[in-house]
């Protein structure tokens, strides 16, 4: 851009903000005022902004759906687990999973877990739910008015289910669970969505069907979202209900596999799982009883366009291990994963390639966003497993020490 110079200091002269540029100078496109932003912000701050303003992103394509007020983008790893194999519901055969993260030894370690189970028959997962909810809060002038509420919504049901089909073509009414505090009344409405994690979808048909129960019944709408959703928030509602995918995934290890790969043994592992994940999560009062299902989650999350956010209820897991003769029996349980392979940050080109590599997209429709968790799910797996594998042997301060420290060379 030839006046880029110029944009910049008239922008700074009339002191305009940053959100509005494209007010001040329509002729920007996004690209174009993305970059002046980087530039305004540089010489605002007296910081380099040229690695973040150089990202080769597209702002036409990304600002108002993935992004506001832009000025460039991150660049952030990406390494990648597998071969997995894995014996899902939906989930089948040779898979890989990427993983986006700076944490030194977490691919590798992940990698360990991955070939011990492969070596031992691969991961068997179950897609045992797959329902997104949106629980809207009602007033009403007593308890007895709530129950009438609670009483319309059972009989009228379709008619709710009906309303839903018309601002939706994908997502679907399930279900309707009422919860009661005073004369609060909390209804939370579980859809089927497809391949989105709908979110956006389960928010858009809710609101419609909020609008018929105020007209129908009286009881006033206070918030569309009551909290007992519960969206990005550990909330034990998801933990002991379900929010999204609730995938389990198990696998039985040899105890050759486990001494030779994993350099501990089955007991070892078991008594690790005890102690540490459920008597001391039960001791910190933790809602769930795992090592570090946020690990895996966040990393699949960020390379494959998932919301991070949710990584807080999609963590809240439970690890589980026991002997099976001398092997090894070790399992993950997910109530509350939440994905997709369509909306949100999954169209972006590289985040679209590397739910690619998972398999998902060759999945028939409707059934991508089921594979995908189910692949998450099996890294999920061998990442606990290798992590309970290092401390129950005390590996974890060495791996770290070869693989996350290597000095920094650059201030």
């Amino acid at each position: 851009m030839d006046n880029l110079d110029e944009l910049v200091e008239k922008a700074m002269r009339l002191n305009i903000s940053l959100h509005k540029l494209r007010e001040f100078f329509p002729v920007l496109n996004e690209n174009e005022a993305a970059l002046i932003r980087a530039k305004m912000l540089e010489r605002k701050t007296g910081l380099k902004l040229e690695k973040v303003s150089s990202a080769s992103l597209d702002f036409n394509e990304l600002v108002g759906r993935n992004i506001e007020n832009p000025i460039g983008g991150v660049t952030i790893p990406i390494g990648v687990v597998g071969p997995l194999l894995v014996n899902g519901s939906v989930a089948k055969g040779e898979v890989y999973l990427p993983l986006g993260t700076t944490e030194g030894a977490l691919v590798a370690s992940t990698n360990r877990g991955a070939r011990a189970t492969h070596i031992c028959g691969g991961i068997t997962v179950a897609s045992i739910k797959d329902e997104m909810t949106r629980a809207p809060l009602f007033k009403t002038s007593s308890i007895v008015e709530s129950l009438k509420v609670k009483e319309w919504i059972k009989n009228n049901f379709s008619e709710l289910q009906k309303a839903v089909k018309s601002v939706t073509a994908h997502g679907r009414l399930v279900k309707a669970e009422c919860f009661f505090a005073g004369n609060n009344l909390f209804v939370r409405l579980s859809y089927s969505t497809g391949d989105a994690m709908g979110m956006n979808m389960a928010t858009i048909a809710s609101e419609r069907v909020c609008r018929i129960i105020e007209e129908q019944t009286g009881a006033t709408l206070v918030a569309l979202s009551g909290n007992m959703c519960s969206d990005k928030k550990p909330a034990f509602v998801n933990t002991l209900l379900g929010r999204g995918k609730t995938v389990v995934a198990e696998a039985t290890i040899k105890r050759k596999v486990v001494i030779e790969i994993l350099k501990t043994t089955p007991e070892k592992v078991v008594e690790t799982n005890v102690r540490k994940n459920l008597l001391g999560s039960g001791l910190a009062g933790s809602f769930a009883q795992n090592a570090h299902f946020a690990n895996i989650i966040a990393a699949s999350f960020i390379a494959m366009g998932q919301d991070v956010a949710q990584t807080v209820e999609s963590s809240q897991g439970f690890c589980f291990a026991e002997l099976r003769g001398s092997d090894l029996y070790f399992s993950v349980t997910l109530p509350s994963l939440e994905v997709g392979t369509i909306g949100g940050g999954t169209g972006i080109e590289a985040q679209r390639q590397l739910i690619g590599l998972t398999g998902a997209l060759n999945a028939p429709e409707g059934m991508r966003s089921k594979w995908l968790s189910e692949v998450i799910a099996a890294g999920v797996l061998s990442g606990e497993l290798s992590l309970l594998a290092a401390i129950a042997s005390n590996q974890l301060a060495e791996s770290h020490s070869k693989l996350g420290r290597r000095r920094q060379t650059k201030s």
